[in-house]
C-alpha cells in the first residue's frame, strides 16, 4: 500500500491531495496513509485485502469513502476522525450484526451507507433497525425508508444532504415539473406570437398586392395617352384644312 500511495502522489504534498485510488493494492491493513492528508475529501480502498481499520488516520475533510470487497469484520471506530464522511460503502465486507454498525451513530453527516452482501442484511427487519440507529441516514443499500431508490444524480449534485434535512424530493420534481410547465406555455405563447405575426404580415402583403395597378392603366398614363393623340390628330386636322383652302 505504501508503494502505491507514493505512486499515486505524484511527487504532491500529501495537504494538496484531495482524491486517493488505491483499489486492488492488496494489503491487510491501513500502512502509508497518514494524518498528513489532511485536505482528502474521496478515499477508495476497494478489494484490497483490509481486515481491520486499525490505523486508519484522521481526515477531517473526507466525505467519501469506498471500502467495498475487503474483509472488514468491525472496527469501524476508526472512522471518528472523519466528521464530515456522508458516504460510507462497506458491502461485500464481513459485518454480521448491528453491534458492529454502532461506532457510525458519531459520524452524524453520514447519508449514504452500503452494506449489499454483508451478513448483517440478513437480519430479521435490518432496514428498519439500522434506519431507527442512524436517523440522519436517508440511503440504505441505495434505497430511502420509501424504498425509493437513489437518484445517481442526487449524490453527485449534492442533493442528499438537503433531502435529509427535510427537502422532499417528491417536491422538488413537481417544482420541476412545474417550472417546466411554464416554460413550455411560455415557449407556446411566443410561436404562437410569431405565427400571428407571420399570418399579419401575409396578409398586409397581399391587400398591397391587390391594391397594386400596373403602370399602364394609371390615369397619368392615360392622359399621356390623350395628348398624344391630340397631338397626332391635330397636325392632319391642319393639314386637310390647308388643302381645302386651296381648292
Amino acid at each position: 500500500m505504501e508503494k502505491r500511495i507514493e505512486l499515486e502522489r505524484r511527487g504532491r504534498n500529501p495537504a494538496d491531495i484531495k482524491e486517493l485510488v488505491l483499489d486492488n493494492c492488496r494489503s491487510t491493513q491501513i500502512l502509508g496513509l497518514t494524518d498528513e492528508y489532511c485536505n482528502l475529501v474521496n478515499l477508495s480502498l476497494i478489494n484490497v485485502g483490509l481486515t481491520n481499520l486499525k490505523g486508519f488516520p484522521k481526515l477531517p475533510s473526507l466525505e467519501k469513502l469506498e471500502l467495498s470487497d475487503n474483509r472488514i469484520s468491525g472496527g469501524l471506530n476508526f472512522l471518528s476522525g472523519s466528521p464530515k464522511l456522508s458516504t460510507l460503502n462497506l458491502s461485500g465486507n464481513k459485518i454480521k450484526s448491528l453491534e458492529a454498525l454502532e461506532p457510525l451513530k458519531e459520524l452524524k453527516n453520514l447519508k449514504q451507507l452500503d452494506l449489499f452482501n454483508c451478513e448483517v442484511t440478513s437480519l430479521e427487519n435490518y432496514k428498519e433497525k439500522v434506519f431507527a440507529m442512524l436517523p440522519g441516514l436517508v440511503y440504505l443499500d441505495g434505497f430511502d425508508q420509501n424504498d425509493k431508490e437513489m437518484d445517481e444524480s442526487d449524490e453527485e449534485n449534492g442533493t442528499v444532504g438537503n433531502y435529509a434535512e427535510g427537502d422532499s424530493g417528491d417536491e422538488e420534481g413537481e417544482d420541476e415539473e412545474e417550472n417546466e410547465d411554464e416554460e413550455d406555455e411560455e415557449d407556446e405563447e411566443e410561436e404562437g406570437e410569431v405565427g400571428l405575426s407571420y399570418l399579419q404580415n401575409s396578409i398586409d402583403e397581399e391587400s398591397e398586392g391587390d391594391d397594386y395597378e400596373p403602370q399602364g392603366d394609371n390615369e397619368s398614363d392615360v392622359d399621356i395617352e390623350d395628348d398624344a393623340d391630340e397631338y397626332e390628330d391635330k397636325p392632319r386636322g391642319q393639314k386637310r384644312k390647308l388643302e381645302s383652302d386651296e381648292e
